[in-house]
């Protein structure tokens, strides 16, 4: 099979990656601004990230195997963290706001590879390449990942905390059913339509084929579906050499007339009141996949997190029930498959006032065995190569394939632009899917929009 062909270069790429030290200080010399602490005298690093709720992975990594080991070790450093529960969206938001002031800036954010330009240009955040320059663990580093933290002015702004792959998720019963093979790997964006299609002759209850579109669901709907689609065509949407958004292209249009043909011409997607749910996530993996209600899923390596022991829906027998397929491009051929990569990162703020002590507590939570346990607990793929050659952490279901799929991984323009373009994207991809724009004029509404956002002398 391909991937075994693939597998040793994604995992001598992967195994590049990061052997941070865990707990040592920095000899940077930036100081601190301001320093604060509690009144046992230590030193307070408070640290943020997007609380996603009452069984918030993140705030049990950080609570039950983080901190205690950390503070142990580090006795003149206490650890303040400070979620915030909120939207996606809404959580950029109060992030960028907070860290506009020296009395609201934690210590220690985490960023998305989306918005870290963005915030760098903006002047929210630390440049972190003097203190990168005396760590001896920044070459352990996969250098794909570093492209994810790094801004345009090509200085590196944050220390990837987790990384990612997307690909088709495939029921095997469903499958089965349909009269499919269990082993699935499709070599065109035909093959996918084609399976789609036997299973709804098969069952017509069941849903063929999901993909995100609905602009609630905001970022995942330009990376997971948009993009997956769009870069496994001969197009791309930015030229990093041109610096110019690309908003005219015959694979936009491909990619826009995928989704008509899957939510609109041949009627193999979620019922619109699925689609467009804010809530289309976790009504699609928690319930009606591992139910056997859908066929193939276009998403995250993370969403296998759902059924592990500890998920929302654990399925004891994942691997014999479902199967994880690389996404293929979109006639085969070199490169046969396509991902997008992205992932959170940790950040320093610039007006944050520990920096010297949060840059050892990023140190700490990028080491070896805290990176694979911080991998595991969240369903993710981790950036150090050590850390995916412990056992604990090669053991866990479909990664040897959502690792392989990295070689061909692409990422999101470093362009502090993106993430208003993203939101035009959304916006193209639910008017194609609802069916109120045809693809060409759902295009062209967003080749309008692009242009008026990034300056007609910014595209091509």
């Amino acid at each position: 099979m391909v991937f075994k062909k693939k597998m040793a270069f994604a995992t001598g790429l992967f195994c590049a990656s990061l052997a941070l030290g865990a707990c040592g200080g920095s000899d940077n010399s930036t100081a601190d601004s301001g320093s604060s602490g509690d009144s046992s005298g230590k030193t307070e690093v408070k640290i943020t990230w997007r609380n996603t709720g009452d069984n918030d992975k993140m705030t049990n990594y950080l609570n039950e195997t983080f901190i205690p080991e950390f503070e142990k070790e580090n006795d003149d450093i206490k650890i303040v963290l400070s979620p915030i529960t909120a939207s996606e969206g809404d959580y950029f938001s109060k992030v960028a706001l907070s860290m506009q002031s020296e009395s609201t800036a934690p210590d220690i954010v985490a960023e998305d590879t989306f918005m870290l330009n963005s915030d760098a240009n903006a002047g929210y955040l630390t440049n972190l390449d003097s203190y990168l320059a005396d760590w001896d663990q920044w070459s352990n580093y996969t250098e794909e990942l570093k492209t994810g933290v790094t801004a345009q002015d090509g200085s590196v702004y944050a220390v990837p905390g987790t990384s990612d792959s997307r690909g088709i998720w495939y029921n095997k019963n469903v499958f089965e059913a349909a009269g499919l093979p269990t082993d699935w790997q499709p070599e065109t964006w035909e093959d996918i339509i084609s399976a789609a299609e036997a299973i709804k002759s098969s069952n017509s209850d069941v849903i063929p084929f999901a993909m995100g579109v609905a602009k609630a669901n905001g970022e995942s709907v330009s990376m997971q579906t948009f993009e997956m689609l769009l870069y496994g065509t001969e197009d791309t949407l930015f030229d990093s050499e041109s610096r110019k958004w690309i908003v005219d292209s015959q694979g936009i249009i491909d990619s826009l007339n995928f989704v008509n043909e899957v939510y609109n011409e041949k009627s193999l997607g979620p019922s619109l009141s699925i689609a467009i749910n804010s809530n289309y996530g976790s009504v699609i993996f928690q319930d009606m996949f591992p139910n056997d209600q859908v066929g193939m899923v276009l998403d995250g390596f993370w969403s296998s997190g759902n059924w592990t022991e500890t998920g929302s829906t654990p399925v004891e027998n994942m691997t014999e029930r479902f199967g994880f397929a690389a996404m293929p491009t979109q006639d085969g051929g070199e490169p046969p498959f396509t991902t997008m990569s992205g992932g959170w990162t940790w950040a320093i703020p610039e007006k944050a006032k520990n920096k010297e002590a949060s840059w050892r507590v990023i140190q700490a939570l990028g080491g070896e065995e805290q990176q694979a346990a911080r991998a595991i607990a969240e369903g993710n793929l981790t950036v150090r190569d050590d850390s995916a050659q412990l056992p604990e952490y090669t053991e866990q279901p479909f990664i040897e394939e959502a690792t392989s799929f990295l070689s061909y991984a692409h990422f999101r323009p470093a362009d502090d632009k993106y993430p208003n373009v993203s939101v035009e994207i959304q916006t193209m991809v639910e008017a194609v899917a609802t069916g109120s724009k045809t693809p060409e004029e759902a295009a062209a509404e967003y080749a309008t929009n692009v242009t008026r956002i990034v300056g007609e002398e910014n595209v091509e």
